[in-house]
């Protein structure tokens, strides 16, 4: 049975975006992006919100991206070459290879597809997450805490959700960022 990872960069109070939708304080940087790919490396399957996934286009649709360095080149590499389904009912149509739309997150087909993958499952976006924690789904959790508070704005974790975790790893970075990843119990 595959994992299912929810992940992301985060403010040090647990904000993917600050209240005006601002990410830019944890852009990461060679040395974060070269471990995430790391992380990447098991995932088969990234299950998408709508705008995440919009997002997240330009690794396939723009090459200038890949050339930047060569840790951005080997994560549009991994991203490529994972399948992605996107849960939206407003889109229509996708601009990226291995991927398809899903309408809604049916959450036994979700379980389904866990239960018979052979490579890790990594969901994106806060509000599809939700529907995985909510669920149950979520195996492992990981943030990259980037040495900012922004002090709101869009929160990693679902409200209402509650967890036991179990700490799994942690590592630090030269430019302040940390890695902690979790299992949920």
């Amino acid at each position: 049975m595959a994992r299912l990872i929810c992940s992301a960069l985060a403010s040090l109070d647990g904000y993917i975006a600050d209240e005006h939708g601002r990410f830019d304080w944890a852009v990461p940087d060679e040395e974060v992006l070269a471990f995430i790919n790391e992380l990447e490396r098991p995932v088969g399957t990234h299950l998408y919100g709508r705008r995440l996934y919009e997002l997240m286009t330009g690794w396939e649709t723009d090459p200038a991206l890949a050339e930047h360095s060569p840790a951005m080149g080997e994560f549009a590499r991994l991203w490529r070459a994972a399948d992605k389904i996107v849960y939206s009912g407003t889109l229509d149509t996708v601009v990226t290879t291995r991927t398809r739309i899903e309408r809604t997150f049916d959450v036994e087909a979700v379980r389904r597809l866990k239960n018979s993958a052979e490579r890790d499952l990594a969901v994106g976006g806060p509000e599809l997450a939700a529907h995985a924690f909510e669920a149950g789904l979520v195996d492992e959790c990981g943030l990259f805490f980037a040495p900012v508070l922004v002090g709101g704005g869009k929160s990693f974790f679902p409200r209402g959700v509650s967890a036991e975790l179990e700490l799994l790893d942690q590592r630090r970075f030269g430019n302040g960022m940390v890695h902690v990843r979790y299992r949920l119990r």
